[in-house]
């Protein structure tokens, strides 16, 4: 077990809370990209607002940043591939590429994800190595599909598959 307050016993501690995989996507005047990302939250109703934490190094924030707009596209199960891509260190402009979308008010959203909410930026706050992007959500959608989660270290689909 692990204990005390360090960074290890830190990732040990939250790896525990299971959480959805979603894929943060943007485009702008400087080009497209997107990111795999689990640190995403609703956060008020009235306004409608979501909370994204970007890693301050994250080629996607800067994206964020001029385009002022991102969408939150949340992951099936059977897209687990598409958190590799975007979790990638390919270009940001090549991320996108092979990966079937449509653009909903200005941002990429990804064909086929169990949910999705087009947002624009309202305020990047700092928060130590990462940067809190709070977006106000101006179109949303549903897909349907079981969810992909993430749980100490590892994508699983939810509910798990039992053997036949």
């Amino acid at each position: 077990m692990v204990t005390g307050a360090s960074p290890e016993a830190f990732r040990e501690v939250f790896g525990r809370f299971a959480t959805g995989v979603a894929v943060i996507t943007s485009a702008g005047p400087a080009g497209s990209g997107g990111m795999t990302a689990n640190a995403v939250c609703s956060l008020s109703l009235e306004p409608l607002l979501t909370l994204v934490c970007f890693e301050n190094q994250a080629r996607t924030l800067p994206i964020v940043r001029e385009a002022e707009r991102f969408a939150v596209n949340v992951l099936s199960a059977d897209q687990e591939h598409l958190a590799g891509v975007f979790a990638s260190k390919l270009p940001e402009a090549e991320k996108l590429e092979g990966v079937d979308h449509t653009f909903r008010s200005g941002v990429p959203v990804i064909d086929g994800v169990l949910a999705w909410a087009a947002c624009q930026l309202r305020q990047l706050i700092a928060g130590g190595d990462h940067t809190i992007a709070i977006g106000e959500v101006v179109e949303l959608g549903l897909g349907s599909g079981r969810p992909l989660l993430w749980y100490a270290g590892r994508y699983h689909p939810w509910p798990p598959v039992s053997p036949p």
